[in-house]
């Protein structure tokens, strides 16, 4: 034991010591605070622990979030707070002047301040310090699913995810088999992504596209180092990726409707350089789809260079 309350493992052949503070959560590695339990690119996925200090495209932590669309460049400027962010501050965290908050701008902008006023309708923040600007690490992966048709809240439960799994972009992808209905939702998916962008403490909120038909996307494939489309029978996700020459640091995943794409849609992304790939011997849900591919595809991107 390594003293109360906590819990001292050591792997056999002494690579890697972790430390779990039981009633304080918190997670510690030697060995530059990493893990690589599982070594090899071609043969094995190398699955990387980080810890929160050395991902800078992260939150500070222990403070209040708040989104604000800009950023003042000087301390002691005051920013105004409203909207769902004001009610979030004030009638679920119910914070109060003097209380010190973090606010962002989802472009990679964070800026530390303390709440100076609130009224009815707003709150004011003033800027202590100058604003930190955090450029996007980890893979640059986008999806475009298919799923402007799917009810029952699984649409909105597919942004929340993609967001928190660090997709780039979200574009609802039209095909013969599914139609965008109204414009509508486009406001809550925003909405939905943004407050999971503050839950999961990225600084880079995911942007929603405009829905687009695979044709105007195909031009995207020749943009990443790999373009993957859910297929069923085709050659299962971890094969195609170990068959990989390298590590993909940018993609774009292709995920059909209900009814999967047609012969026709495959071959077109086929043909201008996607690898069908497969997600098991069951039938996926749309979203679920999504899910499981962009999971795989950002497990293997957060590796070591």
């Amino acid at each position: 034991m390594a003293g109360k309350g906590s819990l001292r493992i050591t792997t056999p052949r002494s690579t890697m010591v972790q430390t779990l503070e039981v009633g304080r959560r918190a997670v510690s590695f030697d060995r530059k605070r990493r893990c690589n339990p599982i070594q090899g690119f071609r043969n094995r996925l190398r699955i990387s622990c980080t810890t929160l200090a050395e991902q800078p495209d992260k939150a500070r932590g222990g403070l209040p979030r708040f989104h604000v669309d800009d950023i003042p460049k000087s301390e002691g400027s005051i920013v105004r707070v409203e909207g769902d962010e004001f009610w979030h501050m004030t009638k679920v965290l119910r914070l109060k002047v003097n209380d010190r908050v973090e606010l962002f701008d989802g472009k990679g902008v964070t800026l530390e301040g303390t709440v100076v006023t609130v009224n009815r309708h707003h709150a004011e923040v003033t800027a202590m310090g100058s604003p930190r600007i955090l450029a996007p690490v980890g893979p640059n992966w986008h999806v475009a699913a298919a799923f402007c048709t799917l009810k029952g809240g699984r649409g909105e439960w597919l942004v929340e995810k993609c967001t928190e799994l660090g997709a780039r972009s979200l574009t609802p992808l039209i095909t013969e088999r599914s139609f965008v209905k109204s414009g509508a939702r486009s406001e809550r998916w925003e909405r939905i992504a943004m407050a999971a962008t503050k839950q999961c403490q990225r600084v880079h909120a995911m942007e929603i596209t405009r829905p687009s038909s695979i044709g105007e996307l195909l031009p995207r494939i020749d943009e990443v180092d790999v373009a993957l489309v859910a297929s069923a029978e085709a050659p299962p996700l971890f094969k195609a990726l170990t068959q990989l020459s390298s590590i993909p640091r940018s993609g774009i995943i292709f995920v059909g409707p209900e009814g999967d794409f047609t012969s026709k849609e495959i071959d077109s992304l086929i043909r201008a350089g996607a690898n069908p790939v497969g997600l098991g011997p069951r039938r996926l849900r749309v979203e679920t789809a999504a899910v499981t591919l962009l999971a795989g595809v950002m497990l293997l991107g957060d590796t070591d260079d």
